[in-house]
């Protein structure tokens, strides 16, 4: 469920004077339209410098995003954006990113952007995994599976995203060709197998308008795609139609339910195969 949003002038005095120690006087300030989980999301511009700005009550129930975006980020160069600082005081909890430029990856068939979003996924592969605390995969899909034996398919020691939302992808067309998309938002980074962040692709894909079968000569673009036995990627489609079909149930949103039949397509793809 989304997090309501507010702004940055309703903040605790403490809180707004703790972020302004790092940015000074603020400029301008524009509320991010994009994202679920922050109560706080704005790019703040300054004399001195332009940030991401996206914090939460330390009671949250979602607390625990911002701790693991502040203890990953350090290991994700090149493939996210830099934290510059983190604020907690006054009952809050504040991450100042690099602001990014660039605009949403385009996942529509023929795009431009797949390209680039494959040569990220490349990037992020060769990533090594981060000694911080983790959730394992196989212990995020234990009650989706559709056979407890599945889980063992979803087991590695890899850093994964695992919410390929186009929205968490940013594409910045100045940059050079194979190093324009960065991933944000990272607070579901988990360990486990390295061929499942291109299986979440798969899903995204297929609600942008993709075919199951090109949704996969897509995901074969990511050397790890080759390495996952076809029996795991059935039971990892079918552990994420039970995922989807849970969300959309609990909350019926329109871009839910799109989710909800890209995943039954790709698992009756999957079976058929």
């Amino acid at each position: 469920m989304a997090t309501t949003r507010i702004g940055l002038d309703r903040l605790p005095a403490a809180a707004r004077a703790a972020v302004e120690q790092h940015t000074g006087p603020q400029c301008t300030v524009v509320e991010a339209t994009e994202g679920f989980n922050s109560e706080i999301a704005v790019r703040v511009t300054s004399a001195t410098g332009t940030w991401h700005i996206k914090g939460l009550r330390t009671d949250h129930p979602r607390a625990w995003t911002q701790r693991r975006e502040a203890a990953i980020a350090p290991f994700l160069t090149g493939i996210a954006p830099a934290l510059h600082w983190r604020v907690e005081t006054a009952g809050w909890d504040l991450l100042g990113f690099e602001a990014l430029d660039g605009h949403h990856a385009d996942y529509s068939p023929g795009s431009p952007d797949l390209q680039e979003v494959a040569a990220l996924l490349r990037r992020l592969g060769e990533t090594p995994r981060p000694d911080i605390e983790l959730r394992h995969a196989e212990q995020r899909l234990e009650r989706y599976a559709a056979h407890p034996d599945d889980l063992r398919f979803f087991a590695g020691d890899h850093l994964l995203h695992t919410d390929l939302n186009n929205a968490n992808v940013l594409v910045n067309d100045r940059a050079s060709h194979g190093d324009r998309a960065c991933l944000v938002d990272w607070a579901w980074a988990t360990r486990g197998a390295a061929w499942l962040d291109a299986g979440y692709w798969v899903i995204w894909l297929i609600a942008s308008g993709h075919t199951p079968a090109s949704a996969e000569r897509w995901a074969a673009e990511m050397p790890a795609w080759h390495t996952a036995p076809a029996e795991g990627v059935t039971a990892f489609a079918a552990a994420n139609r039970n995922v989807w079909d849970e969300i959309s149930t609990a909350d019926p949103d329109p871009w839910t339910l799109r989710l909800a039949a890209a995943a039954a397509t790709w698992h009756d793809h999957r079976e058929a195969v």
